[in-house]
């Protein structure tokens, strides 16, 4: 457990410097609330983006993207919800992207944005 914590930090780490060197300006990191949590919320261009990082060792179960299930997407709904209405914004464009990193044998990470995912 303590693994995969330090690898979803490592992957949240990743994803944060993915993100900003692409124009996002990140808002937030680990945004937690009763109904859980976002991992990053960001602005892109006028858009707020909430974003779903998803990281993994290899591909033997799958690509990271493919845990975000629609039950997981049902729930992500929820808190950008949640955000907005606590932060102000209902009449702000949203987006739900996902960031998937793939860490290599070497450790060496692969990150991939899939935009307006759900």
């Amino acid at each position: 457990m303590v693994n995969n914590k330090l690898l979803g930090a490592r992957g949240e780490d990743i994803a944060a410097r993915y993100l900003a060197a692409r124009g996002y300006r990140i808002r937030e990191r680990n945004f937690r609330c009763r109904l859980g949590e976002i991992d990053v919320v960001a602005e892109d261009g006028g858009v707020l983006v909430f974003v779903e990082v998803k990281a993994r060792r290899s591909g033997r179960f799958g690509l990271p993207q493919e845990a975000v299930t629609p039950l997981k997407q049902a729930r992500l709904r929820r808190l950008a919800q949640y955000y907005l209405l606590t932060h102000g914004g209902l009449e702000r464009p949203c987006r739900f992207d996902v960031l998937a990193v793939t860490f290599g044998p070497g450790g060496e990470a692969k990150a991939e944005l899939i935009r307006g995912a759900f």
